[in-house]
């Protein structure tokens, strides 16, 4: 079995490091998974799966992945694969309207990593998405949520979908060890509460109510910010607003993840939505008490296990870690019970998933043949 999976990037993002985590897994089951990226240009994750050596890499181009000569590019890749993989906006549309131009019966999936994105919320744009969406031989939802959002805002049959969650290597952060304080920032002192919150800078994202919620906290809690983005800045001017510039570390984007979510008291998630968070995951994945907001694609995975807090509410959220860092047995419990719901999305999970998902529609295709 021969797969393609076409995807704007590798830089930084849940669907990218999904790419970097899930093909060496799927090569060494033996089936040939290689990517194919609109841009090329270098990110650790392109980096770092160029030097496992288990796949073939194809480049399209080194600049913006919205090309529309990139359509042309994608034809010929699709006689070579028995299926192509797409992940992410305009990799989606592009490989779509390939097929559709080439009079392709190559099948063609894409995974839906969200539930909400530009094309759900404009009027404009939702026909268009609808009928995109309706030539795709079948639509992989990360999780329930994302799936009935799918069907609420396409119409299409639930045969058309199908639910596999996400999933991350469990074990590299679990059994991750915690790191000298001063490897993440110099300025982090051994007594230091250290909140952490891995995502980027982007509107999807809310570190400016966990920047806020320190104002209710005490003077020894301290936030890590990984990542970066566009609203970085956003983020950074608050700090200064607030005078919270010696409790807040702005540390980029960082190949140390696991040991930082395990250096860290308590790991945070503050968003407006998500598909199926792969931080939620990692952070419950570290041994300590995670965090999140009550959204979409959050509440699903976190409650029950971790500690939700409403939206944007910086009060809340402050009153959760203070109960965390005053009672010993509940943030023992917090953490016992993350791990366990963790373990229900360990990425090997999801690559058996997938290669049954990828024997069905083979299967089917083949079945239609004859």
């Amino acid at each position: 079995m021969k797969v393609l999976h076409i995807i704007n990037s590798l830089a930084t993002g849940g669907a990218e490091k999904l790419i970097l985590e899930t093909l060496p897994r799927y090569n060494a089951l033996g089936i040939k998974a290689d990517v194919l990226l609109l841009n090329g240009t270098s990110h650790p994750f392109l980096e770092a799966l160029k030097k496992q050596n288990c796949c073939e890499i194809f480049i399209l181009g080194k600049s913006s992945p919205y090309q529309l000569k990139f359509i042309l590019k994608i034809i010929p890749y699709l006689k070579k694969y028995d299926l192509i993989h797409a992940h992410l906006f305009p990799a989606t549309y592009f490989s779509i309207i390939a097929k559709k131009l080439s009079l392709s019966k190559t099948p063609v999936i894409f995974t839906e990593h969200n539930t909400s994105n530009k094309r759900f919320r404009s009027k404009k744009l939702k026909k268009i998405n609808r009928w995109v969406y309706s030539f795709f031989d079948c639509i992989v939802c990360i999780t329930d949520e994302v799936k009935q959002e799918v069907i609420a805002q396409t119409s299409l049959p639930e045969e058309k979908l199908v639910v596999i969650n996400n999933g991350v290597d469990v074990s590299k952060f679990s059994q991750a060890e915690a790191q000298d304080r001063t490897l993440i920032d110099h300025s982090l002192q051994k007594n230091d509460f250290l909140l952490c919150q891995v995502s980027s800078f982007r509107a999807q994202k809310d570190q400016k109510t966990v920047i806020k919620a320190l104002q209710y906290l005490p003077e020894n809690v301290k936030l890590i910010l990984v990542g970066e983005g566009s609203l970085r800045e956003s983020a950074e001017n608050l700090v200064k607003e607030l005078n919270l510039e010696n409790r807040v570390c702005f540390v980029g984007n960082r190949t140390d993840i696991p040991q930082i979510l395990k250096t860290a008291n308590v790991n945070i998630l503050s968003s407006n939505y998500e598909g199926l968070s792969l931080s939620s995951i990692e952070g419950m994945s570290a041994g300590r008490p995670f965090i999140a907001s009550d959204v979409p694609g959050l509440s699903d995975v976190v409650r029950h296990a971790g500690i939700l807090f409403p939206k944007g509410d910086e009060k809340k959220l402050a009153e959760e870690i203070h109960h965390l860092m005053e009672d010993e047995n509940y943030y023992q419990s917090i953490v016992e019970k993350c791990l366990k719901r963790a373990a229900q999305f360990d990425i090997n999970i999801m690559v058996e998933k997938h290669v049954l998902f990828y024997q069905k529609m083979l299967a089917s295709k083949e079945s239609i043949k004859t």
